[in-house]
């Protein structure tokens, strides 16, 4: 009883970690998300045709992010520890570009 005991919160601590880890991913999606949003608005309308009304450009665009082939090809990276650098530096080049 008591290993199974042990056993379990051995998967609690790994299934926290997956959580902490698909977390931290979902946050560097959003900083990207909104950081391709900020670059698609400071362009304008500049790759579209200006007779493309806005509401035919967004749909569009969600075209694109939409594409179920391209999202499953796109690699998860599950493991935290090698972009801790990586995290501090795009901080800094962001807190410089401000």
């Amino acid at each position: 009883m008591l290993s199974r005991l042990q056993e379990l919160r051995k998967e609690e601590e790994t299934l926290l970690r997956l959580k902490a880890a698909l977390h931290d991913q979902l946050n560097r999606l959003k900083v990207e998300e909104l950081a391709l949003q900020s670059m698609i608005n400071s362009r304008g309308g500049d790759e579209m045709p200006p007779s493309q009304s806005a509401p035919e450009r967004a749909q569009d665009m969600l075209v694109h992010v939409d594409n179920e082939a391209s999202i499953n090809q796109t690699a998860l990276e599950l493991s935290t520890s090698c972009h801790a650098l990586e995290e501090e530096e795009e901080e800094e080049d962001e807190e410089s570009d401000s």
